[in-house]
C-alpha cells in the first residue's frame, strides 16, 4: 500500500511538471517578427563613423542593423565635419548628407568631434548653429517619413567649459528646434574618453580619444539601441 501511495504522488507530480512545461515559451531571436526588418538605415558622420583604423563590421551602429535585419549605408569620413569643409576633407556634412540615397527608413548623424577643433574656422558657434539648422531642414525635407535621430560626440578632459561642451550644447539646441531626437553621448553614453584606464580598454589606442574599438562598440550598442528604439 505505502508502494502504490509513493507511486502516485509521483504520477502526480510528474503531471505537474508536465503541465508548467507546456505553457513556458523559449525565447526567441526570429528577426522575422522584427518590425525593423528590411528597412533602410543610412549612417553619415566623420571617423566614428568610418571607424578610423578599424573595420565598419566593428561598429556598433553596423551591429544594430545587422541584428534587427536592415539594410545598411554608411557615409562615415574620416575627418568630416558637420560645419566646415575644406579641400582635405570635403565638404560638410550639412552639404554631403544630399549623396545619400532617397529612400532611408532611419538616419542616423554622428558628428561634433571635429566641429570642436574647428570652431574658430568655422566662424563661431552661431555659424555652426545655423549650418547645423540647414542640415536639420534638409534631412526632414529629404526624408519626411523616416525616423531621423542624432548623436554627439564624447566628452574629453577638461569638458566644462570647452568648445566640445559648446558643441554639444549647440547640437542639443538645434536638434530641440526641429524634434529631431538626440542623444548626449558626453554626458548619457557611459564612455569615459577622458580617462586613460578606461581608453586603454575600449578604445582604439591608449591616446585615441575618439574611436572605439569593438569591444567599446559592442558596450555602446546597448546604450543606443535602447535610444533608438524609444522611437
Amino acid at each position: 500500500m505505502r508502494m502504490k501511495s509513493i507511486l502516485k504522488k509521483l504520477l502526480f507530480t510528474g503531471c505537474c511538471l508536465s503541465a508548467i512545461v507546456s505553457h513556458a515559451q523559449p525565447a526567441t531571436t526570429d528577426s522575422s517578427s522584427d518590425e525593423l526588418k528590411g528597412k533602410r538605415i543610412g549612417v553619415i558622420g566623420d571617423s566614428y563613423v568610418r571607424n578610423h583604423k578599424e573595420p565598419v563590421e566593428n561598429t556598433w551602429h553596423y551591429a544594430f542593423a545587422r541584428k534587427h535585419g536592415m539594410e545598411y549605408f554608411n557615409y562615415g569620413r574620416n575627418g568630416s565635419s558637420i560645419a566646415y569643409s575644406s579641400p582635405r576633407w570635403g565638404e560638410a556634412m550639412y552639404l554631403r548628407y544630399k549623396e545619400m540615397p532617397d529612400s532611408l527608413d532611419y538616419v542616423i548623424v554622428i558628428g561634433g568631434h571635429n566641429d570642436s577643433f574647428k570652431l574658430d574656422s568655422i566662424g563661431g558657434i552661431g555659424n555652426f548653429k545655423d549650418r547645423l539648422g540647414i542640415l536639420c531642414e534638409g534631412l526632414v525635407e529629404k526624408y519626411p517619413t523616416a525616423k531621423i535621430f542624432f548623436f554627439t560626440r564624447w566628452n574629453c578632459r577638461d569638458f566644462k567649459g570647452s568648445n566640445s561642451e559648446k558643441i554639444v550644447d549647440a547640437m542639443i539646441e538645434v536638434c530641440g528646434n526641429y524634434s529631431i531626437p538626440i542623444f548626449d553621448c558626453a554626458r548619457k553614453g557611459s564612455i569615459y574618453a577622458d580617462n586613460d584606464t578606461f581608453r586603454k580598454i575600449y578604445f582604439q589606442g591608449n591616446k585615441d580619444t575618439a574611436h572605439l574599438n569593438k569591444k567599446g562598440h559592442e558596450r555602446f550598442l546597448k546604450v543606443a539601441e535602447s535610444f533608438i528604439l524609444q522611437y
